[in-house]
């Protein structure tokens, strides 16, 4: 077998390294490699970004396999045109390299897959990191939206600093991504895909700050251990069946399966397994220590996953011994890193056992010296008994080696070593990790779905996964998105949502409650929020724009479907109350106001609101609720005119639709509109409208101000599910269990009446 590497880092060294002890590799070739590549193989020069050239070269040298290490050549699409021309191609397509290339890409990835990670903002504005970094708090995560090599993203305590690099990353991207900050010891795994089997290799921990202690700023990373002896038992099994294998298939249903190395950036944090970040190839500097430890042959697995025969490959075998990796990095790095100067001691860091030197950023003078031409010039990696064993090599290795300026951190495993890292109970699989958060930014009308558990039913932030795979087939369409009731496709030929100039919008018969979606769904739901919310998009016109193009769609989704234009959305959920109940009432008797709106006293439940009051909260993530916040907060997030039009557009679409209501017998007691802007800068509706799901509809003739009220919506359900006949604790992480046929069948019947009802229509039968 003859392999072609393409890359030049250490990371590419140590797959040489590795793919040069496989007995059944004859030949194998980097391009471009570097000088210390160029001591084990074959190097050829190569722009590796450029999908032609590096054709040319495999066919040139007829090569049996294709190893792309880099991320820069996957997203330029060089694993594609390799695949076009035969060649069996370890490393994802280019569409499915985006998964890198965009961090909002990978949340929006991570949603549909049902994937736990960090609750997250993409923001588009200054104006929107600064409301997104106040909401989330300090310590500030802010990372660039496209590849930065690792060192995009900033952890600071300091808001000022956090604001400065999201603009920073504005200036060279169109958004930048705002999360959460994650607790707990972070774990990178490596996963070896085929496209439909993920096969994990041991994990490993990197050290991404410049200095001890995690000081300095982020690098691409200063060291990495492997294995890790305070992992818990079952971690790599459960970040396979929770992140690695809903990746790949979510990915494979979008139509670009995953075939190469998933790194999957986690952290194990006191709410549970979260995923920081993927990325799309072998990890550097944590390969290092991971392929020095690794017993199979690496073509063979290689070649397999390139071929789609995982699922046939022999275990894993692997050294017992740990092994650690020390990076050298140059004067001023990660700035401005110096170069040229002449690199000592490297025969002597050799001669010690068990230790390899890996070159990153070096170069050959005329005279065969090696210089210095790089931020990470050297990966010292070192093998060992245990942890303290593999240390005291790397270090001592690392201390013979030395260049004018030269820097590195003296502490990485140690903690490990000490047995200092502790992992919080709720991150080794309990019950409790069963609610993921996730992307804050959705699409429109998809506030999450889940996956289906062994109860029949699944938290409302994991059941994408489910909805996704379920999703119906629509020709001419691709799905691309699933929510707690809706599914979105995107036309055939286009690429994702985020560049679509139309939707398909579908309401399901999906029925969710106190945060979990059941697995009992509502018969003919999904046609009622539709035929409502086009009956009501009528009504209004006059009033405000929609987002509907078209009624006319196919067969498969005839009556449930609507055409939509794609909007730019507000963040904001625009609520209108016109009586006081709910979390509205909650929150006058604790301080009589509703979300800055000061009220009388004497107010009780159901006491009408005249007029009615803006009351608008956050776009919770998904499994998360939405925050009510003040008139104040939401000119911070949107500015001052925006905030003031959606407010006063809110009320009179409200007073309009309360005064068509009461003249049917019904009181809309409050709802919820979501607004965005169109392609001509016009603020208007969009998602559902006025429907049992986004509004509080009372029976006219049966309310009575002061007494709870029954409403349109799913109350049968949440009544039954809290009814000591259930015997469901909905505090608890235990999912609901299944409806019974009565409450399916009244929940229906209350939906068509509200349609029947408003509308004055029969329900098409």
């Amino acid at each position: 077998m003859k392999v072609l590497v393409i890359g030049p880092g250490a990371r590419e060294h140590a797959l040489v390294s590795a793919l040069s002890r496989d007995e059944a590799v004859d030949a194998v070739i980097a391009a471009p490699g570097n000088p210390g590549i160029d001591l084990l193989c074959e190097t050829r020069p190569l722009d590796q970004t450029d999908p032609g050239a590096c054709v040319a070269l495999a066919r040139q040298l007829d090569v049996s396999l294709v190893v792309i290490g880099p991320e820069a050549p996957l997203v330029a699409g060089v694993a594609d045109a390799l695949r076009e021309a035969s060649f069996p191609v370890f490393g994802p397509g280019q569409e499915a390299a985006v998964l890198e290339g965009s961090k909002a890409y990978a949340k929006e990835v991570m949603e549909a897959a049902g994937v736990p990670t960090a609750a997250a903002v993409a923001a588009t504005t200054p104006a929107e990191a600064r409301a997104a970094l106040e909401r989330f708090g300090a310590p500030h995560v802010v990372k660039a939206d496209g590849l930065a090599a690792g060192k995009g993203v900033v952890v600071t305590d300091d808001i000022a600093a956090a604001q400065a690099h999201a603009e920073s990353c504005l200036s060279a991207s169109d958004r930048v991504v705002i999360e959460e900050y994650l607790d707990g010891p972070e774990v990178s795994l490596f996963v070896v895909c085929d496209g439909t089997t993920a096969v994990p290799l041991s994990p490993a921990q990197d050290f991404k700050r410049i200095g001890d202690g995690d000081s300095g700023p982020n690098t691409g990373g200063m060291g990495a251990y492997s294995p890790l002896p305070w992992a818990p038992e079952g971690m790599v099994d459960e970040i396979v069946s929770r992140v690695a294998q809903p990746v790949v298939d979510e990915l494979a249903r979008r139509g670009s399966p995953f075939v190469g190395l998933l790194y999957c950036g986690l952290a194990l944090t006191s709410r549970g397994l979260r995923v920081i970040e993927f990325n799309v190839r072998f990890g550097d500097p944590e390969t290092q220590s991971v392929l020095a430890r690794l017993r199979t042959p690496l073509a063979g697995l290689l070649l397999a996953a390139a071929q789609g025969t995982l699922a046939q490959h022999l275990p894993l075998d692997w050294d017992p011994r740990s092994a650690v990796t020390v990076v050298l990095a140059a004067e001023n790095y990660p700035e401005a890193p110096r170069k040229g100067d002449p690199i000592s001691g490297l025969e002597d860091a050799l001669a010690l056992e068990g230790v390899d030197v890996l070159h990153a950023g070096t170069v050959l003078s005329p005279e065969g010296e090696f210089l210095t031409d790089g931020g990470r010039v050297l990966s010292v990696v070192a093998l060992g008994e245990d942890l303290a064993a593999a240390r005291k090599r790397a270090y001592e290795a690392a201390s013979r080696i030395s260049w004018e300026g030269v820097q590195y951190r003296t502490d990485i495993a140690l903690k490990a070593e000490r047995g200092e890292i502790t992992v919080p109970e709720a991150s080794a699989g309990s019950a409790a990790e069963a609610r993921p958060a996730s992307a804050a930014s959705e699409p429109s009308g998809a506030s999450g779905t889940s996956a289906p558990t062994a109860s029949g039913a699944t938290t409302a932030a994991a059941a994408v996964a489910s909805a996704a795979a379920n999703a119906p087939a629509v020709p001419g369409w691709k799905h691309a998105y699933s929510g707690k009731v809706r599914d979105l496709y995107i036309r055939e030929g286009e690429s994702d949502l985020a560049s679509a100039a139309e939707v398909l919008m579908v309401a399901s018969d999906r029925i969710s409650a106190y945060d979990w979606v059941l697995s009992s769904e509502i018969p003919d739901k999904g046609r009622v929020l539709t035929g409502l919310s086009v009956w009501w998009f009528d009504q209004l016109r006059d009033l405000v724009g929609n987002h509907v193009v078209s009624v006319d769609v196919p067969e498969e989704v005839a009556g449930r479907g609507l055409i939509c234009r794609r909007l730019d959305m507000f963040e904001v959920e625009c609520v209108a109350r016109g009586y006081l109940t709910g979390s509205g009432l909650a929150d006058y008797r604790r301080t009589g106001a509703v979300c800055g709106n000061a009220l009388p006293d004497g107010l009780g439940e159901g006491s009408r609101l005249e007029p009615a009051i803006f009351t608008p909260a956050t776009k919770a993530a998904v499994g998360d609720h939405d925050e009510n916040i003040d008139f104040a907060c939401t000119v911070e997030i949107l500015g001052q005119e925006d905030a003031e039009a959606l407010r006063d557009l809110t009320l009179r679409v409200y007073e309009r639709a309360r005064e068509l209501a009461g003249e049917r017998g019904i009181v809309l007691a409050d709802t919820k509109f979501e607004f965005g802007r169109d392609a001509d800068g016009r603020i208007v509706l969009a998602d559902e409208v006025l429907t049992p799901d986004s509004s509080r509809f009372w029976d006219a003739a049966t309310f009575v101000p002061g007494e709870a009220a029954e409403s349109f919506d799913k109350q049968f359900v949440r009544d039954w599910l809290t009814s000591p006949e259930s015997g469901w604790d909905k505090s608890g992480s235990v999912p609901p269990p299944e409806l019974p046929a009565e409450v399916v069948e009244r929940t229906r019947a209350r939906y068509l009446e509200a349609f029947e009802r408003i509308t004055g229509t029969p329900f098409p039968g």
